[in-house]
Formats: C-alpha cells, structure tokens, sequence
C-alpha cells in the first residue's frame, strides 16, 4: 500500500502558506516551530520529495509542495465537513464578520454559503466597511471576525494572511492630464487607508492634487476613474481595458495585504470555525482581488 498522508501534517502545511512562515504557522496552530517542521520533513519522508525550499526568511515551496498544498486543501474541506456532520456537538450561535468591498467582489459569497451548510446554526452577520473601521471595531468588540486591507509592514503575528497584492495609479486612458495644473484626484472617504497614504506619498504631482470626488463606494470610484473624472489610486486587479497606470512623476505605489484577523471577543469555537473554513476553502485567495494583466501602456508626466 502507498504513502499515507497525516491530516495534523496536512495543516501545518497550509498553515506556513497561510501565515507566512514556519514562526506564524507554529504560533496559529499553538505549535513549537521544531514540531512543525517534524510534521513537513514526516510528509516529505512520506513521499520522497522536497516540499519546502527552506532558506531565511519565508520558505518557498518547490513545485511538488504547490501541487500537494493543492490536495492538501480538498483534503481538509472534506475531512472537516465529515466531522461537522457526524459530530454530536454541532455549532451554534452568531459569528459578527466585519468585511471591505473589495473583499465582496471575490469568492465570499461562496465561502459563507458552504460554511452554512456545513454549520447550519451558525449566524453570521456580514457588515461592510473600510479597513480602519474594522480595525477599529475589532479592537472594541464590536465584530469577532474582520477581512481587510493593511500594508503588509502592519501585519500581526496572529492575522491569517489571505493575499497580497499591488496598488496602482489609474487614469481613463482617454484623460489627458495636465502637469501644470493640480492633477484630479478621486479620493475614498477619510477613513481610507489608500487616500491617507496617497495624500502623504513623495513624491507628489509638481503642482499636487484637487479631490473632485470623495466616493466611500470602490464600485462609485471605478465608475468614476473610467469616465475620465480624475486618477486614483486602486488595487492593481481593478484595472481594465478601460483604463491605463500612471507610472512617472508620482510615488511608487505599495503592495498591500488582506489578512483574516479575530476580534477580542472571539473565542467561540463558530469563530474559528469560519476562520478554518476561510482559509481551507479551495480558491480562498479570491477574497482579496486577484492581480490581473495591467494594461501595458503607461503615462509618465
């Protein structure tokens, strides 16, 4: 009879992708380091191949790893839906989930319908807003779950890393900009983290911007940005036919990360539950917006 894979080694697996690193692995699953580092050399002892390219810093996965994270994925979802069914301590209660409108143009929607499913007494309530309101609220007790945007230098060493990806500035590729004149910007609200860091970006336009639009609404400013109302700064997979990046004259945008992050309050085993199934769900990195070919043609001032 062939190899046998470990479930317990299966998640720790997942759990270096979807934290990072062994150190953030270990810390999440409430494991020493040398234990997780046990469970992966017992797999690739198991299959006889490399699964890690351990070096400083983030290990990187060799192609078998990427392939058997694939598995390890599907493996976990069914081995956790058996449990739940055949369990006789369902869950029950309400789970208070705090999401950005970015996260809700990704795969949510389908992650929250299995979770239901699968924890029929589960409620959760999904409140929309930006990512510093959910910080915020986080840290009052006000959610017990928020997915948001940060930049990576923000992370915790308990968030649960979900995707990262880059910023862009972004024009209609029918605007001519001006350079002599302050440039049109489309801002989100004041509690967005883009506009507070585009506002304190160097270097900034010669003549710097005129907001002609505050838009707490990604769709609102998308809209606006293809109507050729101004520049903004958006996530890189926003970017369409539509529109071009600007890629002179202005600061460097950064990348950012979306991370899973627990509230004060979330202790009840729903909560980790959604996590779990957040993180195992196959094609979970839809929550934070996937990076998408940018339009080759450029602006520079």
């Amino acid at each position: 009879m062939g190899s046998k894979l470990d479930i317990g080694a299966l998640q720790a697996l997942c759990a270096i992708r979807d934290n990072g690193g062994v150190t953030r692995a270990a810390h999440r699953l409430a494991l020493s380091q040398s234990a997780i580092s046990h469970k992966i050399r017992r797999l690739e002892e198991a299959l006889g191949c490399k699964l890690l390219d351990r070096r400083p810093g983030h290990p990187a996965f060799t192609p078998e790893g990427e392939r058997l994270l694939h598995y390890a994925r599907r493996m976990l979802a069914i081995h956790d839906e058996a449990v739940a069914s055949l369990s006789t301590d369902p869950l029950n209660g309400l789970v208070r989930l705090g999401v950005t409108e970015e996260t809700t143009h990704g795969a949510l929607a389908r992650v929250l319908g299995r979770f239901a499913r699968l924890q029929p007494d589960v409620t959760v309530l999904t409140e929309v807003s930006q990512s510093l309101t959910i910080q915020a609220q986080l840290d009052r007790g006000e959610i017990d779950v928020g997915i948001f945007q940060l930049f990576p230098d923000q992370r915790r060493t308990d968030d649960t890393l979900l995707s990262e990806s880059k910023l862009a500035w972004v024009k209609a590729r029918d605007l001519e900009l001006d350079w002599a004149r302050p440039l049109p910007f489309l801002a989100f609200d004041e509690t967005c983290f883009y506009r507070r860091w585009a506002m304190d970006a160097a270097p900034l336009p010669p003549h710097g911007f005129s907001t002609v639009m505050r838009c707490a609404s990604l769709s609102g400013i998308l809209s606006a940005v293809r109507s050729g109302l101004g520049i903004s700064l958006l996530n890189a997979g926003h970017v369409d036919a539509d529109m071009e990046t600007i890629t002179e004259a202005l600061a460097a945008p950064p990348s950012v990360a979306t991370v899973a992050r627990l509230g004060k309050s979330a202790q009840s085993r729903a909560v980790r539950a959604l996590i779990r199934q957040i993180v195992e769900e196959d094609g979970y990195r839809a929550l934070g917006v996937s990076q998408q070919t940018v339009p080759t043609r450029t602006v520079d001032g």
